[in-house]
This record gives structure tokens, C-alpha cells and sequence, in this order.
């Protein structure tokens, strides 16, 4: 068997069904502003929502981490990769999202499949909404519990499910903004069925820290963190570093510390990053006109899509997505925007559903009234090519 020509096959069918990914060259894609194709184009794919990755005062935090610590932790923290910042930061996040106790995981994706397995085991059923991130799935299925998705938001489908589970351990888990549509988790109820069947809630608020609950998230806006057992997030989106972390009850976190293989097996973030995400939780902290700003901005934003026509499914958040089912007509459209000297992302299979493509525009809140008056009139030039 030629395996190069098994792959080369592959490939050959992902270009030939437009599924062909590829690394954009683009020189610092977190900037309000990169080129494409030649093309200087205002950044509406990228997940610095409060424009903080290149803060003058995270830089100089993350200078000093380098200039006292070193470049590298070289280490687990379970062995020698801890220092003060760490506990420093840890201590803060759980304060500010007001739980008993907190860890810091090198990314999103890593603590996600690392805390599920840790928690759940075959004895467990994990019920998580159908539009949850790839991190959660693949949590799931590391988990060996049995893994029930419920339909996309759907409370009474959640219930059904979970009226008829005879496990006795069981987890929900869910986004609180889901990254693709936009919209947001129904957490209330989720949190009232599951006090009525004794079910563990965890939620991901990768891409509602920083935003929404003055900075806290969904779950703090909503009142509910007594009702949400597990909270984790990142700082590489709003918060304009890198890292995430999770925070729950003592108990809980010292488990994870022992049974989080992500955590155990992984040499812990460098002093530069722990400095600046201590930097930026203490920004939000005490200020949080930029949110503000953003959520009015998206809230604009969205009127404007609706009144042109536009399919922007349910969203309630900076995350837009316009729905362009038509793959060929999708990179179109992208490609008109470029040459309008905007960037939205074309996403399509596997990560959205079937029929669902789109172009996902991700606002930020350093974006100018007068950028987003032209946002909103390119889009509304590119509806006479739908």
C-alpha cells in the first residue's frame, strides 16, 4: 500500500468539495488591519474582540515575567514549572468569577479534553449540545462515557434525554456563546434541570469572558455561578493573550490537579504569558467601557444584516455569522469583501453544519464608528450578487 498516495487521494477529495484548508499568509493576523491577496483589509476573523493583544501595558507585563522569571517554565507545575505569578493570576480569576478556586491549562482545546476525561468515566452519561466546540466533543468521546448530544439550544429535547437516563453520574456541558452561530446557551433552564436530575453543569466561556457580566461572563450575568459547577474559559480571545483556566469548587480543582492529564503531562505557560493574562484580567476588572462598546457595535451591527436580508441565524453576541449555503457563491462573496477591503472568513464542513456555510464576522471593540458604517455599506453593495 502507497500511503503518500492513500493521502494525496485524501486531499485531492477535500479540494475537489471546496474543504481544502490552507495557511493564510498573513503577517500578524491579530491586527485591526492585514493584507490579503496584496489587499490591506479591516480583520473581522479574529477573536481579539477587545483589540488587547497589542496593549501597551500586557507587553510591558510580559517583558517584566521574562526579565524576573526567564522564557520558560521547562517544567509541569506538579514538578518544578510553578511561580508566583501563577498563583497569583489563579487567585484572581477565581475571585473575579467568583468561585472557591481556580487552574490555569495551556490552552482551550487542552483543558477541555484533559478536565471531561478527568471528570467522567464510562459509569458517567455526558449530555452536550449539538453546536458545542470540537474541544468539548473530543472530550466526550476521550471520556469513555456515554456521550448524548441534544439538539442545537433545545431545552425540551435536553429534558427528554435526560428523563430517560438510568446513569447515575451525569454531566451537561455546553458553550455559553457558541462559536459559530453566535447565540446563547438557555442556561437557566439547563441549570433547573439540572438540579432536578442531579446532573453536574460545566460551561465554556471562551468567547464570552471579558464581555459579557462586566467582563465575568454569561454565567455571572445571569446570576448563576452557585447553579455552574464547572466554568472554564480562555485568555486568548478578549483577553489578548493566551492560556485558559477553570474554576470551580476547592474540591473539584484538586481532583483535576490530580487527574487532568493535560495539566499533569504538560510543561506549564511561560512567565510572559501568566504576566500579561494577569495584566489583562486586571483591565477588565476595572474597566469595562470596551465591552460595552462592543456589545452596542454588534447589537448595530445585527439590525443592519436583518433589515438587507441577511440569515444571521439567532445570533446575540460580537459572532455574526451571514449564511451563504452555496460553497462556490461563499468564496465569492468572501472574495468581493476583500476587494472592499474587508476580511470575514469563509466556514464551512467539518466545522458548521451541512447547508449552513457562512462568513463569520467577528467584530472587535477598537473597530471605529466610521469602520463599522462601512461594514454595514459593503454588505449591503454585496446583495445584489446573492
Amino acid at each position: 500500500m502507497s500511503y503518500e498516495s492513500f493521502f494525496e487521494n485524501k486531499l485531492k477529495e477535500l479540494k475537489k468539495d471546496n474543504l481544502l484548508r490552507s495557511i493564510p499568509q498573513i503577517d500578524a493576523g491579530a491586527e485591526k488591519y492585514i493584507t490579503i491577496n496584496a489587499k490591506k483589509c479591516l480583520n473581522l476573523s479574529s477573536n481579539n474582540y477587545l483589540g488587547l493583544s497589542k496593549n501597551k501595558r500586557l507587553i510591558e507585563k510580559a517583558k517584566e515575567g521574562i526579565s524576573i522569571f526567564g522564557c520558560s517554565s521547562s517544567a509541569s507545575r506538579i514538578v518544578t514549572g510553578n511561580y508566583s505569578l501563577y498563583d497569583e493570576l489563579e487567585l484572581e480569576i477565581a475571585n473575579f468569577k467568583g468561585y472557591q478556586k481556580c487552574i490555569v491549562f495551556g490552552c482551550g482545546y487542552v483543558t477541555n479534553v484533559s478536565v471531561i476525561p478527568a471528570l467522567c468515566d464510562k459509569e458517567w452519561t455526558i449530555f452536550s449540545d449539538k453546536l458545542n466546540h470540537a474541544s468539548i466533543i473530543d472530550g466526550a468521546r476521550l471520556s469513555l462515557a456515554k456521550h448524548i448530544r441534544y439538539k442545537h439550544n433545545d431545552i425540551d429535547h435536553l429534558e427528554k434525554l435526560i428523563k430517560k437516563c438510568q446513569t447515575p453520574k451525569k454531566l451537561i456541558v455546553t458553550d455559553t456563546v457558541f462559536s459559530m452561530d453566535g447565540d446563547i446557551a438557555n442556561l437557566r433552564q439547563i441549570a433547573a434541570i439540572a438540579d432536578k436530575y442531579g446532573a453536574l453543569v460545566m460551561v465554556d466561556e471562551a468567547h464570552a469572558t471579558g464581555i459579557f457580566g462586566h467582563g465575568r461572563g454569561v454565567v455571572h450575568e445571569l446570576g448563576l455561578v452557585k447553579q455552574i459547577h464547572i466554568n472554564m474559559g480562555t485568555f486568548s480571545k478578549a483577553l489578548g493573550s493566551y492560556g485558559a483556566y477553570v474554576c470551580s469548587s476547592k474540591l473539584i480543582i484538586d481532583y483535576l490537579i490530580n487527574k487532568a492529564r493535560g495539566f499533569i503531562y504538560s510543561t506549564s505557560l511561560p512567565p510572559s504569558v501568566i504576566a500579561s493574562n494577569l495584566e489583562a484580567l486586571k483591565l477588565i476588572k476595572k474597566n469595562d467601557k470596551l465591552s460595552k462598546r462592543l456589545l452596542s457595535m454588534s447589537e448595530k451591527l445585527r439590525k443592519s444584516l436583518k433589515a438587507m436580508g441577511y440569515d444571521i441565524l439567532n445570533s446575540q453576541s460580537q459572532i455574526i455569522p451571514v449564511i451563504i449555503p452555496n460553497r462556490e457563491k461563499l468564496f465569492r462573496l468572501r472574495n468581493f469583501l476583500i476587494s472592499n477591503g474587508i476580511y470575514a472568513p469563509a466556514i464551512r464542513l467539518p466545522t458548521v453544519p451541512k447547508n449552513t456555510d457562512r462568513l463569520r464576522i467577528s467584530l472587535r471593540a477598537d473597530i471605529t464608528d466610521n469602520e463599522l458604517d462601512k461594514i454595514i455599506e459593503v454588505f449591503g453593495q454585496m446583495r445584489q450578487y446573492l
